[in-house]
């Protein structure tokens, strides 16, 4: 406006204006706009600063609740597949993700966090994707009113259908009717239906990523727990014996080899003895594991049953110890052939032992342990590692391969 060249005169005189629905102030508005087709501009540019004012106002008074938080647990849904959320619509997949997360709890030792579910319109709307700490780990489609037929690597014939992978094991599967299902089922084909699909990828994921999703939070909600049983061990380990850090280090290390933390007594015990002479966690946990060896072994094969073990050749065994000692954390002393070598004799041990329906263990020196459970961790996610010191004396133990005879 000409009568106000200073922008903020001019919009706190428009504001006021925009405020006023009579003219009783005329001798306060300039000349040029007493005249009515003039007024009637006058207040509609003020009205429009007004709004215009609050609008960048409101955009200004950001608070911490306009910052989105990162749920560690996420699972996102096309909108096809909303109704398999919501109750309302008889939804059936919250009921059997609080079944998970129960279950997960029971069997981890540590309360599971809430699955936070949401829609998002990005998806295909056949799709979901599952997110820890807000980045994607794992997604796939689904036919909705349809069943997942998986072929579990022997099947007696051929089904109609849409052809697919299950998004869990990657495995052979195909989309059918609900009325192939019997029939599906008398071929040998594994049938499950849509809230399961996702139900068992969200359950393979967290057990996956079990140490990722413990924090000090659940190390503390854990040890004060503890505490009432056992107070005195409690207060004379934190923080007069070990940092919470390292408690969680060693936790997470657990939980990254599938071992359960549910025996917080028996770790803090260990903790307690130990940490005194050494606050390595890797160190902590080699004796920890030892403590639990019971547990380990009683969850590979039963109460009673057969440790059926690989193993390695002595000459192997001796090349592996002297690369630990060279590089105790990551072994690079050993040859890139010699590891390949290794692996490949592995990958055969273990195929055998899935088909003779055993667990693949593999039992080696407690000197290096940690270097072949780091190196076999991702290439074969079914071996395990044990030590000799992990098997309990009393445990019976049959050696079905050995790896590197002729190396």
């Amino acid at each position: 406006l000409e009568p106000y060249e200073d922008v903020v005169a001019s919009t706190a005189f428009l504001l006021s204006l925009a405020s006023s629905s009579s003219r009783d102030s005329e001798e306060e508005i300039p000349k040029l706009y007493q005249e009515e087709d003039n007024y009637i501009l006058l207040v509609s540019s003020a009205r429009i600063v007004s709004l215009h004012a609050s609008s960048y106002a409101q955009a200004w008074q950001l608070t911490w609740d306009d910052v989105e938080s990162v749920e560690p647990l996420t699972l996102e849904v096309g909108y096809r597949l909303i109704p398999m959320v919501d109750m309302k619509q008889g939804g059936e997949l919250v009921d059997r993700i609080k079944g998970v997360r129960r279950k997960l709890s029971k069997e981890l030792g540590f309360l599971v966090h809430a699955v936070h579910i949401k829609d998002n319109l990005d998806l295909a709307p056949n799709g979901y994707q599952i997110k820890l700490m807000g980045v994607p780990v794992g997604e796939g489609e689904l036919m909705p009113d349809h069943y997942m037929a998986i072929n579990p690597g022997q099947v007696f014939g051929e089904l109609e259908g849409t052809a697919t992978k299950d998004p869990t094991f990657g495995m052979d599967a195909i989309w059918i009717a609900d009325e192939h299902q019997d029939h599906a089922q008398s071929l040998g084909y594994t049938v499950v239906d849509t809230s399961t699909v996702i139900a068992t990828h969200l359950s393979d994921i967290v057990r996956n990523h079990a140490s990722d999703l413990l924090g000090v939070d659940e190390v503390k909600e854990l040890l004060d727990r503890l505490e009432e049983s056992a107070p005195k061990l409690v207060e004379d380990l934190v923080p007069k014996t070990v940092e919470w850090v390292v408690i969680l280090k060693v936790l997470q290390n657990l939980l990254d080899e599938g071992v359960s933390i549910k025996d917080m007594r028996t770790i803090a015990e260990n903790l307690a003895e130990n940490a005194p002479k050494s606050q390595d966690p890797d160190a902590l946990t080699m004796v920890v594991r030892n403590s639990l060896g019971r547990s380990i072994v009683q969850d590979l094969v039963g109460i009673a049953g057969e440790l059926p073990v690989i193993t390695l050749d002595p000459q192997l065994e001796q090349i592996l110890q002297q690369s630990v000692q060279g590089d105790a954390a990551t072994g690079a002393a050993l040859e890139p052939g010699l590891a390949e070598q290794m692996n490949q004799s592995l990958i055969e041990a273990v195929q055998q032992q899935e088909v003779e329906g055993n667990p693949a263990v593999l039992l080696v020196a407690p000197t290096i342990r940690l270097l072949l459970s780091k190196m076999f961790r991702h290439s074969l996610p079914d071996l395990t590692v044990l030590s000799y010191s992990e098997v309990p004396d009393d445990r019976s133990i049959r050696m079905v391969a050995n790896v590197g005879g002729n190396s």
